[in-house]
C-alpha cells in the first residue's frame, strides 16, 4: 500500500497541499494573530435540526500541560483532575449540586484510582451523589466523554454534564514480568514454609526486569512513532516539510500565549511547589537546530525527530455542557453549539493516523456542509508527519475513490484557517485531555475571529478518528 500511495499521490494532484507549503513559512509571520479581531459572526444557516435539542459548551478550562517530569512529577492523575475540575467550577460558578453527570476520559491508568472521574470529582467537593464515570479511547478519550456528554443530554437523562480527561505521564505504572508476577501471586497463597521457599527458589534474574509501557499497537506492535514515519514516508512527506509545520505550530503556540489568547489555561498552585500558569513544552527553534536530530524511530533514515513529534505530557482539562435551555436558565452565556460528531476506525497498520481523512468528510455530509463553509479548523497534532499525510490524503482524488470508496476528494483545509493558537506539537499532548482543549480551542476561535462553524478532528491509536462540528453561540 505504501508504494501505491507514494506513487498515486506524487502524480495526483495535491495542488493545496503544495501551497500549504509555502504558507507554512508566511503564516509565522506576527501580522496573522494581530489580524484576528473580535468581529460578527458570519451570516450562514444555523445547524439546529426539528425535534432535536439543542446542546451547548457553556465553558472549558485546562491545567497548564506540562511536559513529564518535570513540576507536576510528583503528583497523581486524580490530583491534576481535581483542579480542572476546581478550576471549572471557579470559572463558571456553577453550584457544585447542579451537576447531573461527570464522564471523564485516559488513556495510562493509575491503578489505585482506576475510575479518575469519581476520585477527581470527590475531591473537588462535588456532591456525593452525582454518578461519574471513566472511558477510554486512546488520544480522543476525552472527545468521547464529551460526546457521552451530548447523548445524556440529548436523550434527556441529565441536563448538565462536565466531561473532561487527564493523563499523567511522569508516573505511569511499571509492572514486574509475568513470570515474576505468577510467582508473587503463588506466593501470598502458599500455605507452607516449604512451598513458599520452593517458589522463591524458582526465581530467576530474567525474571526481575520491568514491564515498562510503550506507546505501541497492541495489534501490530509497531509503535504510533514507527507508524507515523512509514505514513509520511507513503504520502511523500519530507523532513523538511515537517520540520516547517513543526516550526509553525511552537511560533503560532508562542504568539497566542503572549498575546492572552489561550484563556482556558488556569493557574494550578503545585503542593510544595510554585504556581503554574503557562504550558512549559513550547519551543522556538530554527530550521537549522531542527535540521540536526536524528530520525527517532527508523534509523537512520527515517523523518521523524523529536522536534516534529509531540512529546510525553501531563495535563488536564474539563468542560461544562448543558441544554441550551438549561444554560440560559441558569443565566449563562454559552461559547457554542455542539453539533454533528463521527467515529471511525480503519486499518490500525497502514492506516493508523489517518482518522481526520475518513471522519472529516463524514461529519461535513452530516451537517449538510462542505470543507469551504468551515472557518476553523483544529486538528490533533500528534506528529507533523501525520498532520502533513492527512492533508495530502484528503486533496487526493485517489485516495478517496481508491481507499475511502468516495466519488472526489473532501480536499484540504486552507492553512490560514488551521491551528493558528499552535496545536499538540507546541502546546503539549497529555492523551485523555487534548480532546476538550480542541473543542474549546474552537469556540474561543470563533468568537475571537468571527467565524460560525468550526471542525475539530483527531486521530488516535487503533486506528481510530473523531470529528465534530461546532457552531459558534449568537454574540
Amino acid at each position: 500500500m505504501a508504494s501505491m500511495l507514494m506513487n498515486s499521490l506524487r502524480n495526483g494532484p495535491v495542488t493545496s497541499v503544495q501551497a500549504a507549503r509555502f504558507a507554512v513559512r508566511s503564516l509565522s509571520s506576527t501580522a496573522h494573530l494581530k489580524a484576528q479581531g473580535s468581529v460578527s459572526a458570519k451570516s450562514k444557516k444555523t445547524l439546529d435540526k426539528p425535534g432535536v435539542r439543542n446542546i451547548v459548551l457553556v465553558d472549558g478550562v485546562r491545567t497548564p500541560f506540562l511536559l513529564s517530569g518535570t513540576t507536576y512529577s510528583d503528583l497523581m492523575p486524580h490530583d491534576l483532575a481535581r483542579a480542572a475540575l476546581q478550576g471549572l467550577l471557579n470559572k463558571t460558578s456553577i453550584p457544585k449540586d447542579a451537576v447531573d453527570y461527570i464522564v471523564y476520559g485516559t488513556v495510562i491508568q493509575e491503578v489505585k484510582t482506576s475510575n479518575v472521574a469519581r476520585e477527581a470529582a470527590l475531591g473537588a467537593g462535588f456532591s456525593d451523589r452525582i454518578p461519574a464515570h471513566t472511558v477510554t479511547m486512546a488520544c480522543i478519550s476525552s472527545n468521547q466523554a464529551m460526546t457521552t456528554a451530548v447523548g445524556l443530554i440529548a436523550s434527556g437523562q441529565c441536563e448538565s454534564v462536565v466531561a473532561g480527561g487527564v493523563e499523567f505521564m511522569s508516573d505511569v505504572p511499571i509492572r514486574h514480568s509475568r513470570k515474576m508476577r505468577k510467582t508473587m501471586l503463588s506466593l501470598n497463597k502458599a500455605k507452607s514454609i516449604g512451598a513458599r521457599l520452593s517458589l522463591l527458589g524458582s526465581i530467576r534474574l530474567a525474571h526481575l526486569a520491568p514491564e515498562l509501557p510503550a506507546v505501541a499497537e497492541f495489534s501490530t506492535a509497531e509503535t504510533m512513532g514507527h507508524s507515523a514515519d512509514r505514513l509520511a514516508a507513503a504520502f511523500g512527506v519530507t523532513r523538511v516539510e515537517q520540520d516547517e509545520f513543526a516550526l509553525r505550530s511552537h511560533t503560532f503556540a508562542k504568539k497566542a500565549q503572549d498575546a492572552g489568547l489561550l484563556n482556558d489555561v488556569i493557574s494550578f498552585k503545585v503542593p510544595g511547589k510554585d504556581i503554574v500558569s503557562k504550558d512549559n513544552g513550547i519551543r522556538i527553534s530554527s530550521m537549522e537546530q531542527m535540521g540536526k536530530l536524528k530520525a527517532a524511530f527508523i534509523k537512520p533514515h527515517g523523518t521523524v525527530t523529536a522536534a516534529n513529534s509531540s512529546f510525553l505530557t501531563d495535563g488536564a482539562s474539563a468542560v461544562l455542557i448543558m441544554s441550551e435551555e438549561k444554560a440560559l436558565a441558569m443565566g449563562y452565556k454559552p461559547k457554542a453549539y455542539l453539533r454533528d460528531f463521527v467515529y471511525v476506525s480503519q486499518d490500525p497498520k497502514d492506516q493508523l493516523l489517518l482518522g481526520p481523512t475518513y471522519a472529516t468528510p463524514k461529519v461535513l455530509e452530516r451537517s449538510g456542509l462542505t470543507i469551504n463553509d468551515i472557518d476553523v479548523f483544529e486538528f490533533h497534532e500528534a506528529f507533523a508527519g501525520q498532520i502533513m499525510a492527512n492533508l495530502k490524503a484528503m486533496d487526493s482524488d485517489y485516495f478517496a475513490q481508491t481507499y475511502m470508496g468516495r466519488k472526489s476528494k473532501v480536499g484540504a483545509p486552507p492553512m490560514d484557517k488551521f491551528n493558528s493558537w499552535g496545536g499538540s506539537l507546541s502546546l503539549g499532548h497529555p492523551f485523555g485531555a487534548t480532546g476538550c482543549r480542541l473543542v474549546t480551542t474552537v469556540a474561543h476561535r470563533l468568537q475571537k475571529e468571527g467565524g460560525q462553524y468550526g471542525l475539530l478532528a483527531a486521530c488516535a491509536a487503533g486506528g481510530q478518528g473523531h470529528a465534530m462540528v461546532i457552531e459558534a453561540y449568537p454574540q
